[in-house]
């Protein structure tokens, strides 16, 4: 799980297309009702780094939650 600055719809369509791009990522969702815009990733080879990197890319501000 990710803490990121990703508040609304339009956010989340903005990031679309760079976390569907990622074949290792089945399945994603942000919880923007959440204080910290929690984002939760599935899929079988998930690498964090990479997470991390496709939402920075795509303008946003994201952590990993411990």
């Amino acid at each position: 799980m990710f803490k990121t600055n990703i508040h609304c719809s339009g956010c989340k369509k903005a990031v679309t297309p760079f976390l569907n791009k990622d074949s290792s990522i089945e399945k994603w969702e942000v919880d923007t009702n959440h204080p910290d815009k929690i984002l939760q990733v599935e899929g079988e080879r998930l690498n964090k780094s990479e997470i991390i990197d496709l939402i920075t890319a795509a303008g946003y501000k994201i952590e990993e939650l411990k």
